[in-house]
């Protein structure tokens, strides 16, 4: 196998192992688990990002019909929480009243059977946030174009490796591509799903932005030695590595 397929093959692998971890441990993740009550394996998958256009349906599959749940929730900064009867027989059910978008709420699910109770999830709460709905114009792109740049930034650091290595298209593109996932698309993202099309430096601390904008940063700084012929071999590998650990942060932290 020539060795630029195997690169090629390898950045694949490395950006989809990136993006299924940056995915899972992300904070709007959904939650589950499985708790054992009164015989009765419960499994449970709980969101922690929903839309503001709809009440986020509740679902608990007990496999036992005489236990009955109850819904708490309240507001983040709230300290009485509300509380709904589920209804059902052996799945229960019920809706957590949608919210306006960036605002969270705090709930949990308590299952009784006769004097026995236990509380869903297992480590207390969940925290969920409401945003508006994007577009699908404008997420299927942004997506898109987010992990292509990943893509295209590990190929080209693992061209480092290479004997000729050629750095200056792979590093174009790279740029290229970053830029309009990250910035036009990046900005109508959140426009759409929060109502601020930028939140991070220099008019916030949002983790998301300012992790795009450093990667941004890297490429172009590596991009300019690449062209002076300044240990550009060094830079771009760097910056692929940057890249990498930029993805790695959780999204939506």
């Amino acid at each position: 196998m020539k060795k630029t397929i195997l690169f090629w093959i390898l950045a694949f692998i490395i950006t989809i192992t990136s993006a299924v971890y940056q995915r899972v441990t992300g904070p709007t993740y959904p939650l589950s688990g499985t708790i054992q009550f009164e015989g009765q394996n419960i499994k449970y998958k709980l969101e922690r990002s929903h839309s503001t256009s709809s009440d986020y349906g509740i679902t608990i599959n007990t496999g036992d019909k005489s236990i009955s749940g109850v819904l708490y929730w309240k507001k983040l900064d709230d300290h009485q929480y509300e509380k709904i009867e589920m209804s059902g027989g052996k799945i229960l059910s019920a809706k957590l009243p949608s919210q306006k978008r960036l605002e969270k709420l705090q709930y949990y699910i308590k299952l009784t059977k006769g004097n026995a109770s236990a509380g869903i999830p297992l480590n207390g709460v969940v925290t969920i946030r409401f945003k508006d709905d994007v577009p699908m114009a404008i997420l299927i792109p942004h997506i898109i174009a987010m992990f292509l740049a990943m893509f295209l930034s590990t190929r080209t650091g693992l061209e480092f490796f290479n004997t000729n290595a050629k750095f200056d298209k792979l590093a174009l593109w790279t740029i290229i591509v970053l830029f309009i996932g990250g910035f036009p698309l990046g900005f109508a993202m959140n426009g759409y799903a929060f109502g601020e099309m930028w939140g991070g430096w220099p008019f916030g601390s949002d983790v998301t932005d300012n992790k795009t904008q450093v990667a941004f940063i890297g490429w172009l700084i590596a991009f300019f030695m690449i062209k002076k012929n300044k240990n550009g071999k060094i830079f771009a590998l760097l910056a692929a590595l940057l890249m990498l650990v930029v993805y790695l942060i959780p999204h939506s932290i």
